[in-house]
């Protein structure tokens, strides 16, 4: 394995997606909006304001807690969790998008083919362009969102909270194996599509188990416990090793050029 070879893939897509505000763009407008927004909409609150029939249902699971404090970690700690999954998600799937089909559309899939890089190099040095900058963005996030959760919670709470136990799972172990899952998948799916649009289109198609999974939360029906995160970061870095393996076995250059 080549690792120069892989940097200098990895840097080049780099400077494609910061030039690319179709995809630059989204990179920067939801983690402000997921990331600031919410807190701010808490922050706007009546002090003491209560969330009506759920408010039975969280006592159980946020004993200790006032009623208003209860409004506040609810909305911040249980509803947000889905929201920044969908964001790291979504963010990895943005840059993976422009991989190969960005490639096509600016007619300079041909000269990154007759590189001399093996399939393995091309493939992971395009993995590694949408990865990093995704797991870049949610551990900034997570630094931002830790800051604005407190600030916005502070009249009701009186002191720091941020980040639980559950969110720096959720930051350090779970985010990272979410974006890599969206990162694999769509530059699969983007060696295949002939254009951005058409591979950004399929990527709903990656969204959607988290949407499915952030029901159960938001419903307040499931604990966001440690140890339900933890395994469910495990499952989903399964995922993703099985999804690489299968990719690796079947990425081959000769396909691609065969395809512009």
């Amino acid at each position: 394995m080549n690792g120069n070879a892989v940097r200098a893939i990895a840097r080049k897509d780099l400077k494609v997606v910061i030039r690319n505000k179709a995809v630059s763009i989204p990179l920067i407008v939801m983690p402000v909006v997921i990331l600031v927004g919410l807190p701010a909409v808490v922050a706007l609150m009546p002090k003491g304001s209560d969330l009506g029939g759920m408010q039975s249902m969280l006592r159980p699971l946020l004993a200790g807690y006032s009623e208003g404090q209860m409004t506040a970690v609810y909305l911040l700690a249980f509803m947000a969790v889905p929201l920044y999954l969908i964001m790291s998600l979504t963010v990895s799937i943005a840059g993976a998008c422009d991989s190969f089909a960005g490639e096509k559309e600016r007619k300079t899939l041909e000269a990154l083919l007759y590189t001399p890089t093996t399939d393995g190099e091309l493939l992971l040095g395009k993995l590694l362009s949408s990865w990093l900058p995704a797991l870049g963005i949610a551990w900034g996030g997570f630094l931002l969102y830790t800051v604005t959760a407190n600030i916005a919670a502070w009249p009701v709470m009186g002191r720091l909270w941020f980040p639980t136990t559950v969110w720096v799972i959720l930051a350090v172990w779970v985010t990272p194996a979410v974006a890599g899952l969206g990162v694999v998948a769509m530059v699969l799916i983007s060696s295949r599509a002939r254009t951005f649009q058409a591979a950004y289109q399929l990527g709903g198609l990656v969204i959607l188990p988290v949407l499915l999974m952030s029901v159960l939360p938001a419903a307040g029906v499931m604990a966001l416990s440690a140890w339900v995160l933890a395994l469910l970061g495990l499952l989903i870095w399964a995922v993703d090793a099985a999804l690489l393996w299968l990719g690796r076995r079947s990425f081959r250059r000769t396909r691609l050029a065969m395809e512009m």
